[in-house]
């Protein structure tokens, strides 16, 4: 589905999600929120908040430092086929929203910063370009894909919630 708007589509599973305590600073923004999935690996880190585990098959592109480009990109890129096809491995369907964004130079930077994605060097988080799941709708978006290394505690449902 090829899109050939300038708004940025960005899928969050944990402390952006709407309700979270990231949400206020970096998202508040978004001229849409709507429910979505996306196939991965859901983690519980130590900190408390989540991490996404994405199959590498099924990344489409990576972050760059320039989120118009980024835009273009996400907007462009053909899916396959296949795209929201359960992987082969044990790959749960990971649920959260996807926010969609305007003013992807002014909204993204902040967001790449708060998960430590640098393109340019050492990353906990990486941004990638996976397919996603909305209103019945299969679309390229932009998600932070975190590069395991850790034993953590998986989120078996594939939805994160802090503990009350």
């Amino acid at each position: 589905m090829k899109n050939n708007d300038n708004h940025l589509r960005l899928f969050v599973y944990g402390t952006l999600k709407k309700g979270f305590w990231n949400f206020d600073r970096f998202c508040t923004r978004a001229i849409s929120i709507e429910p979505a999935t996306t196939w991965g690996r859901l983690y519980l880190l130590p900190a408390g908040f989540p991490a996404l585990e994405v199959p590498e098959d099924s990344i489409l592109a990576t972050g760059t430092a320039d989120p118009l480009a980024d835009t273009r990109t996400q907007n462009v890129i053909e899916l396959p086929d296949n795209a929201m096809t359960q992987p082969e491995g044990d790959w749960d369907l990971v649920h959260g929203e996807l926010m969609t964004f305007a003013n992807p130079g002014f909204d993204l930077p902040p967001i790449d910063r708060l998960e430590a994605f640098d393109p340019n060097g050492r990353c906990v988080y990486t941004r990638v370009l996976v397919a996603v799941e909305s209103k019945d709708l299969i679309r390229p978006v932009w998600l932070y894909n975190y590069k395991l290394g850790h034993n953590m505690e998986r989120i078996a449902s594939g939805c994160w919630y802090p503990a009350k």
